[in-house]
């Protein structure tokens, strides 16, 4: 007996970065790889107030310390060397690189990443993520889990690979690329007051 005729997958329609661009918009979370539109889903409450309040205590910094600009989502980085278009939760531009910045997207890798998080994303971000931004040369990466409450930090070496590093005796990060940035791990979760916390930038 002749087995049924076995349903044929439909072809996967990719686009080029230019038409993923038109055809998303400012409040559609997604990504570009390989060709494909890859939609995001929604973030959590925790996730949303960490990255919130690292976006202000960082902004504060750069306010006393103009070295570069900070970009929040919805925005597009795109990775020339693994032709994908990522849209981190934080990306750090320095100066001599806001030239590549343009209305919608980063052309390039940025300065400074930073992923939080969640269960849909932890693989992504640990495992894609960590070997695309490698691969691109961004110098600095971060990757912020709210649940485990942990924090992984990775420099560039220099052979091309991250190294960890590890905050300080007292549980301070002090970034490579923010240089003279104290990010004191415990405050992702505890998250005191802006103003009480940008004190350390004026006593360190």
């Amino acid at each position: 007996m002749a087995l049924p005729a076995q349903p044929i997958p439909p072809e996967k329609v990719r686009i080029s970065y230019e038409q993923f661009l038109e055809q998303i918009d400012e409040d559609t979370l997604a990504e570009w790889v390989d060709g494909e539109v890859v939609y995001l889903s929604p973030a959590g409450l925790e996730h949303q107030q960490v990255g919130f309040w690292l976006a202000r205590y960082i902004a504060a910094f750069l306010e006393a310390h103009p070295i570069g600009t900070l970009v929040a989502p919805p925005f597009q980085m795109r990775l020339l060397r693994s032709e994908r278009g990522r849209e981190p939760d934080l990306i750090f531009v320095a100066n001599q690189n806001l030239h590549r910045l343009h209305d919608t997207y980063l052309e390039g890798g940025a300065d400074l990443v930073v992923e939080i998080t969640s269960p849909e994303s932890l693989l992504r971000d640990r495992g894609e993520k960590y070997a695309e931004y490698e691969l691109e040369g961004i110098p600095e990466y971060w990757i912020i889990d709210p649940d485990e409450r942990r924090v992984d930090f990775f420099v560039l070496g220099a052979d091309g690979r991250y190294e960890r590093r590890h905050a300080d005796a007292e549980g301070v990060y002090h970034s490579e690329v923010l240089r003279g940035f104290r990010l004191p791990v415990r405050w992702l979760w505890e998250r005191p007051p802006l103003h009480e916390a940008i004190r350390q930038f004026d006593n360190p």
